[in-house]
Parts: C-alpha cells; structure tokens; sequence
C-alpha cells in the first residue's frame, strides 16, 4: 500500500525527457533520485512543475511527454527549475503521414458483452439523455427564447430555484424586517445548499433546452453557414426527441440554410421540427402561443419513449480538457486515454477535438491516420488554423491560460503533448471540419478551439452523447444536451470542488492505482452515464454551457 512516505516525488514521463515532473512540492537543495540518476535542485519546485534533468545551452530544444515542447532561452543548469523566464514554446516539424503504426487493442475480457441503455430513435445512433430543444436562428430571437424559456420550464417543472435565489429572499426579509445593517452583513448562506428542482411534468423527458447564442447576422456569411451547420447538429442528435426554431427572417441565418445542412448532413432526417418566422406571424403573440403549444406537444409525444438497451457501438464519446494543469497528462488524460481505447475496441466512436492543443503532436497524430488522405487533411486544416490565428496577432503559442502556466503548462506544446492523451492510442479513423458530423467507428480528430465551451459545443454537435471532460484547477463547464462527466487531476481539486467533479484520478498521482485500472473505472461510470444511472453534476446543476465558434477569432 502507497503511503505519504512511499508515495513518488518525481516522474520522468517517458524515456527521452529531459524534463522531470515534481509530484509533491520540493524545496531548494533538496536531493531527489529516479531511475539511478541524482539532482541537487537549486530551486524551489512546485508540485506539477519541471526541472532539467540535464545541463542546457541557449537555444537547445527540451524534451517532454517524448516530443519536442519548448526551446532554451538562456542556458539552463541539471536541476534548475524550468519555467517561462527560460523556456520558450517550440516544436517540431511535421509533413503528413511518414508511417504505418500498430495498434494492439485493449484486453476485453469484462467489457465484450456490455449494453447500455439508451433511446433508440430512427435512422441514427441510440441516445443517452432524452430532450427537447428550443433554437433562435439570430440572436434578435434571444428575448422570444427567454420567455419561452421561463414559461416551459417553469410550467412543466424543469425549472430550479437556486439556493442564491433563497438566500436573496432571506436578506430581503431582514431588509423588511428592519434588520440593522451588521444583522444583514452577519447572514450567511448555509454550505452545501443545493438548488430545488421540482418533480417534472413528463419524467421521462430530461427537459426543454434553449440554445441562446450572439450569432446569425452581422457576422460574416461563413459564420452564419457554420452556425447552421452547428445547429443542424443539435437538431438531429441522438440525444434530441425534436426542436423548435425561432427565426426572425431577415437575417444572414436563413431556415434555408439550416434545411440545407440537415440534409447535407443528416439525410433521412425525420423527427419533429417546427419552425416559426417572426416577420411572417400575425404578431408576436400569436408566434408564441403557437411555438409554445406546438413544443408542449412535441414534449408530450416524447414522453413516451423508454430507454433499452443498446450496444456500446452505438456510443460516441466526446474526450476535452479545461483548467489544465501539469498532472492533466499524468493522470486524467491518460485515464480518459485508455477508456477511449477500450470503447474503440468496442466498436464506440470517440471525438478528439481542441486542435490548438494538438500543436507539437502533429506528427504523430498524422502517423496514426489510417491513410495518407486523412493525415494530409489533418495537416491542412492544423495550418490553416495557425495561420488564422497569426493573421489575428496571435497563434497557437498563445494558447495557455494564466492558469495552465501557473501550474506547470508553461508552454502550448506542454500543454497539448498531455492534452492529447485523452486521444488514446488507437488509429485515426476520420478527420473533420468544425460542425461535421462524426459517422465512423474509431477515434475521429473533429477541428474545434480550446476554449472549453467552443470545444464542448461543437463536439456535442458532432454527434457526441457523452463528454468525458479533464480538470486540473476546476472548471464547471456542461453541455445542454449531452451528459457532461468532470474529471479531478488530483484529489485536492477532487474534494475542493466536489460540487462539479464526477470522478478523481489523484489516486494515478499517488500510486495507489494505475491508468489502466482508473481508466476501466471511468468505463463503467460512463456507461452508467449513458444508461442515466449516474447524473453528471453538471447536468444535476443546469450547467447547460454553449458557445458557437466564430472561426479563426478564437483560441
């Protein structure tokens, strides 16, 4: 059994680094040895920092996760803390598919039989939630949305009243009291309060979703067409029992547009979808009330249906990360790595996405395309993202947070050398643009920002049922309509932010247990996920986060 005592200090991550991972906080001169080597360190080094396990000259490249991740800025002593005041971002180059890879799938000894149940619905994949959606086309539809919003939701019982909005009633109380100010400033709200969530009108029904955006017009047209193409996903997702569609008429967003991509993309389409155009109602009124009857009816029918089972093959798996830090690529991406593993070898899809977290990876993601075509377009979309991002002052350089650096992200090609993990190691079976469908088996590269809601709201419209989301400092990021699961890097996170978290890899960190060992764990949380066993907190605390991408703006 692994103690404090026993517990490691330090970690090489793979044979060529010459960068070595703090586990626990070490202390300037302390002694530290691994794999027959021994450093002096002459600094301080926080817990999920780096030092150099060897001498640097100015302008050497720095090895970590066994690729290239940053260049010397200045010479760089064995020992010495590596950070951004002597590290600079760099990478290596890359060109395309070079070569063939071997993939030995998982063991499946306990998983080779496994159901989920889900809802069955025509011409698509099995769902693992059950709803409703709402969708404003422009953004001038977003005051139409709200009051649909507050009368569904309330009406039908998927409404919440938040434990801020009791508090707030107990401090108007004391105001009307005539409650001295020290009174009022003295209340507290009590911890642990969850919000009231009465019992819903249909219960098998996981609510009416509204999808409030800023974007259909005013943009460029590209911008409405990626919207609409977006969009088209969420409708015709597995998880969706029928949409409603508020358009204005005027705008860059057209009802074509989405009709287009639907069948584009989705032929065969053929559940419930009104659409309702403000500039040809009688007023807004009579726009309304029939909106508002025709998806109470639309809930109503939906109601009816059942979860069964499924098979697993039916699943697709969304893996992001959000609130990084530098146990992200020790313990829960490669957690989440080895279940996408064993739901590739499942027959499952499984969706890597954030494309300015894959920077310095290139070639070995291309490597593991199953041909040349697939890598070669990998290869160009990466490029034509980069050069968007420069043509806006910027680039994939930029991309960590003030958080990722202040806990050991120091710089991109750290950051997405870890961040890619959560890809596993099966073969790349398909790449694609944003807001294109995910249709094969197997791991699927789908382009997408970093910025965890962007990334979350495309891969949900992709066609992922269920999103297994990596956190190191905490981040309480959900999806409307595709079941959300957090998982902690380290047990501190794990019991600090136990209201978002769903699952804690710390013990990874600790040694108490291995990556293959936490990464079936996560398997079967999943699938109880997608079975509606287990609640993400997300889903439980209306975390219903979505953000179109404008391209090439975002990082």
């Amino acid at each position: 059994m692994t103690t404090a005592a026993t517990a490691p200090s330090i970690l090489r991550i793979h044979p060529a680094d010459d960068l070595i991972v703090a586990l626990r906080p070490l202390q300037a001169g302390e002694q530290v040895s691994l794999d027959g080597q021994s450093w002096i360190l002459r600094h301080k080094v926080g817990a999920k920092h780096k030092f150099a396990a060897r001498d640097f000259a100015k302008d050497a490249l720095v090895t970590l996760y066994g690729v290239t991740v940053g260049r010397a800025k200045v010479a760089i002593a064995a020992g010495e803390l590596v950070h951004t005041h002597n590290l600079q971002h760099a990478t290596a180059g890359f060109s395309g598919k070079q070569r063939d890879t071997a993939w030995t799938p998982p063991t499946l000894s306990n998983w080779s039989r496994t159901t989920f149940n889900g809802y069955k619905r025509p011409g698509t994949r099995a769902g693992t939630a059950n709803c409703w959606l709402v969708i404003p086309l422009v953004f001038c539809e977003n005051r139409n949305l709200a009051f649909m919003k507050e009368a569904l939701q309330k009406a039908l019982g998927y409404g919440r009243t938040g434990p801020y909005e009791h508090y707030a009633r107990e401090l108007v109380g004391l105001h009307q009291r005539g409650a001295a100010r020290q009174e009022i400033e003295e209340s507290t709200l009590a911890l642990g309060t969850r919000p009231h969530t009465p019992v819903p009108l249909f219960p098998h029904l996981d609510g009416v979703k509204f999808l409030e955006h800023d974007m259909g017009c005013g943009g460029t047209r590209l911008d409405a067409e990626a919207l609409c193409n977006l969009l088209a996903g969420y409708v015709a997702h597995p998880n969706v029992a029928g949409a409603t569609v508020l358009s204005l008429g005027c705008q860059h967003a057209q009802v074509s547009l989405l009709e287009q991509a639907l069948e584009k993309f989705h032929p065969g389409y053929s559940r419930p979808l009104h659409i309702f155009e403000q500039q040809k109602a009688l007023s807004e009124q009579d726009m309304m009330a029939r909106a508002i009857k025709t998806t109470f009816l639309g809930m109503r029918d939906a109601n009816e249906l059942r979860r069964e089972p499924c098979p697993v093959s039916d699943l697709v798996v969304g893996v992001e990360c959000g609130g990084s830090d530098g146990f992200s690529g020790i313990s829960a991406n490669p957690a989440i790595g080895h279940t996408a593993d064993l739901l590739v070898a499942l027959g499952a899809s499984v969706a890597l996405s954030e494309f300015p977290e894959l920077c310095g990876i290139e070639q070995e993601l291309s490597d593991r395309c199953v041909n040349a075509a697939l890598a070669d377009r990998f290869v160009h979309l990466m490029r034509t993202y980069e050069r968007a991002a420069q043509a806006c002052g910027s680039g994939f350089d930029a991309n960590p947070s003030p958080g990722n650096i202040r806990d050991g992200l120091i710089t991109d090609a750290i950051k997405s050398a870890g961040a890619a993990k959560k890809g596993g190691t099966s073969p790349i079976t398909d790449v694609l643009d944003y807001a294109e469908p995910i249709t094969k088996p197997g791991l699927s590269l789908v382009c997408t920002p970093g910025n965890d809601v962007e990334s979350t709201t495309a891969i949900a419209g992709a066609g992922c049922t269920v999103i297994l989301f990596s956190t190191g400092l905490g981040t309480p990021t959900g999806n409307p309509i595709c079941p959300t699961l957090k998982i902690a890097t380290n047990t501190e996170l794990a019991q600090r932010m136990g209201d978002v978290i769903d699952f804690d890899t710390g013990p990874i960190i600790r040694g108490e247990k291995s990556v293959l060992t936490m990464g079936e764990e996560l398997l079967a949380l999943t699938l109880d996920t997608a079975s509606g066993i287990t609640v993400p907190k997300a889903v439980s605390l209306g975390q219903d986060d979505f953000i179109p991408w404008k391209r090439g703006v975002s990082l």
